[in-house]
């Protein structure tokens, strides 16, 4: 797909999908480099949402519907091991789940920095978790990462003295399916919560962006694991590749549009039952975490699944280690990146497979609904009145 002509893909339906996901290495610097000439403000901006409580440590809410929520559930693990944990307490909460239900996720005495993550910005879920975040909490800011000057998280966060907008606006991805949305919203909140210096997040950056060329330039390697017959796929990770995997399935989910069936779980949460899904016609990818201790347990999986003999295949998506699987892997070089990064490549990775599998079924990537129902900004949303 990548090194298909414009006209071949425009045939297939798929010339949007493919150049934004070939693009994200690009992007990647791109987005260190709106953090860098955005730093000064963004300092100030955190610094005054870690006063927020006196002494009380300011909750971090990531926000987002669907993939969006993703970025949040991905950077988590990752900050409370990486970022200023003395000062923020991180979490993640899906927007719909803020809008349906506020008082059962936010507290009024919580002093809340709300960082919404949104493509357009103008999804209902997106503008009522700020509206409704706002009538709940005391003391709150709001924080948005979207890529839409346009949209209206944008346009009505404009002027408002308690919030500050981010734009990433290279990756508003006109495909349907979020992809350099996804890995540049990540990326930038990172950067902005990750506690190490800038020269090793710099670094980090410039080899995620090796990591994601070499993905696009082994796309065969890709379609060779597609070219049986499967109806399948699972992702499995830990910690903060854990979380990637449910935005690795959701991929295969709408741009096959279900045609083929997915899972996900942690690596040693699939033996607890979830590991039922897996039958002959099943792929097994698993996201091989860097942290020593952890990626012991990634293997120890991929082990398990290998001897079994049921699945199709049973792949490694990992980097170059000290205690590597010894099956069927894609392998990337480089030095070892730490979780918040190393998602980048891989989630590549994954788009790599759900793109080459929309095709292999007969879809069409850009439009991957036949029917209309489910769009690229959600519609038919009802927002009901609330009080607090």
């Amino acid at each position: 797909m990548f090194e298909a002509d414009e006209e071949t893909l425009k045939s297939q339906g798929a010339h949007i999908t493919t150049h934004e996901i070939k693009q994200q290495p690009d992007l990647w610097e791109d987005t260190l480099g709106i953090y860098d000439k955005n730093r000064k403000v963004i300092d100030e901006f955190v610094e005054a949402a870690r006063k927020l409580g006196g002494d009380r440590r300011t909750r971090v809410v990531f926000t987002g519907a669907g993939t969006s929520e993703y970025v949040g559930n991905t950077l988590v693990p990752y900050l409370r091991r990486k970022g200023d944990n003395d000062a923020f307490v991180f979490l993640s909460l899906a927007s719909t789940d803020i809008v349906a239900a506020p008082e059962d996720y936010l507290r009024a005495d919580d002093p809340t920095l709300l960082v919404s993550f949104a493509r357009s910005g103008n999804s209902p879920e997106s503008l009522a978790a700020v509206e409704r975040a706002g009538q709940v909490c005391k003391d709150i800011r709001f924080l948005n990462i979207t890529c839409a000057p346009e949209g209206r998280l944008a346009v009505e966060s404009a002027d408002r003295d308690d919030a500050l907008t981010i734009l990433i606006p290279r990756a508003n991805d006109q495909g349907f399916a979020m992809t350099g949305s996804f890995s540049c919203m990540e990326l930038l909140a990172a950067l902005i919560f990750d506690t190490s210096s800038r020269d090793e997040k710099g670094a980090w950056v410039s080899t995620a962006a090796e990591l994601g060329r070499d993905v696009i330039a082994r796309e065969d390697e890709v379609k060779a694991l597609l070219a049986s017959d499967f109806d399948r796929i699972t992702y499995l990770g830990s910690g903060s590749l854990n979380a990637l995997t449910k935005e690795a399935q959701l991929k295969i989910l709408e741009l096959t549009h279900g045609l083929i069936a997915t899972s996900y779980d942690s690596s040693m949460g699939y033996r607890h039952g979830p590991k039922s899904f897996v039958n002959d016609r099943t792929l097994v990818f698993v996201f091989v975490s860097n942290d020593p201790y952890t990626r012991q347990y990634d293997v120890d999986i991929l082990d398990e699944i290998a001897a079994d003999g049921i699945a199709q295949h049973v792949v490694a998506v990992q980097q170059k280690a000290d205690l590597m699987f010894g099956g069927e892997s894609i392998t990337l070089g480089g030095a070892l990146l730490p979780e918040a990064y190393l998602a980048l490549p891989f989630v590549l990775l994954a788009q790599t497979v759900s793109l080459n599998t929309s095709i292999k079924v007969g879809n069409t990537p850009d439009t991957p609904s036949p029917t209309g129902t489910v769009n690229r900004v959600v519609k038919g949303v009802t927002i009901h009145p609330f009080q607090a």
